[in-house]
């Protein structure tokens, strides 16, 4: 257990903690020092955790209403500080056969992950050095989970975590983007063609309007697409915009909602933006199933 192989007390009164939260598990994940202080950088980090967690926590008690076990798959999930911090603050009370899964291509961070969940004690946590793509097809995960989380997924790894969300038919997908600079590059390579076209190439006609839109629209193609599969979508801020520049949170939770409009419309802001080359990647992941409401 991580209690025994580092000296330090399981709880703490800084006001920045939380009072159910390990200190040794901060500690061991280097957000806290080893005489228990926070720098500025951890403190912005955690902050952003928690605050992910408050809304993550709900959608956990929802699924546990129904469930003997919760799945959830955090993809990029790197030195994996949300899932530590989740598996802490709910997982492994509930002693069920309840799991969580880290998604990381970096082998090192896989390995670094394993050894803390083992000195830990968190039976219910398991590390794959898998990509988004080899995940979906990968029998070491459930052919279905309950919930897809993703923190700052760079660029197209938040469109990877989605299709591994629809193809594995998740209830709810929590997603915080990052760099993301695909949609923009299209953007600035059909820049010329679209300014000949139509006014609304002015959106992104000088070069930071062309990354500030072009990481606006993504978001936007991605809501749409999660609607498109029957997703009910929240766009909200993470935490204030002094803690974080990537502070935009997207929430789906699977309603069975009517598909037509917002398929339409993603179709036609493809068009529209001149991106229509980048179909394949927001029609991507499962097809809306076929009793799906007009």
């Amino acid at each position: 257990m991580l209690s025994s192989l580092l000296p330090f007390p399981l709880m703490s009164s800084a006001p920045d903690i939380r009072p159910d939260q390990s200190v040794e598990l901060l500690k061991a994940l280097h957000i806290l020092t080893r005489d228990g202080k926070l720098n500025q950088d951890s403190r912005r980090k955690l902050k952003q955790v928690y605050h992910l967690f408050q809304f993550i926590e709900p959608l956990l008690k929802d699924l546990k209403q129904d469930r003997d076990g919760i799945t959830l798959v955090d993809h990029g999930s790197g030195k994996s500080y949300l899932g530590f911090i989740l598996y802490d603050l709910y997982f492994k009370q509930l002693k069920d056969a309840s799991h969580l899964y880290g998604i990381e291509t970096r082998p090192e961070l896989v390995a670094s992950a394993q050894d803390l969940a083992r000195r830990a004690g968190f039976e219910g946590m398991s590390f794959l050095n898998l990509s988004a793509a080899e995940a979906i097809d990968s029998p070491r995960l459930p052919a279905q989970v309950d919930i897809v989380t993703a923190l700052h997924a760079c660029d197209t790894a938040t469109d990877d975590a989605i299709r591994y969300a629809l193809a594995k038919e998740a209830r709810h997908i929590v997603i915080v983007p990052c760099c993301q600079a695909e949609v923009a590059g299209v953007l600035r390579r059909r820049k010329q063609m679209s300014l000949g076209a139509s006014a609304l190439a002015e959106l992104w006609r000088h070069p930071l309007h062309t990354r500030e839109f072009g990481s606006q629209a993504t978001n936007v193609l991605r809501s749409l697409q999660l609607e498109a599969h029957g997703y009910q979508v929240t766009v909200t801020e993470l935490v204030g915009w002094e803690h974080s520049m990537k502070n935009e949170l997207i929430i789906a939770s699977y309603k069975n909602l009517p598909r037509k409009k917002a398929t339409e419309r993603l179709e036609n802001l493809l068009e529209m933006l001149g991106i229509g080359e980048m179909r394949a990647r927001f029609f991507g992941g499962a097809a809306p199933a076929a009793s799906a409401k007009a």
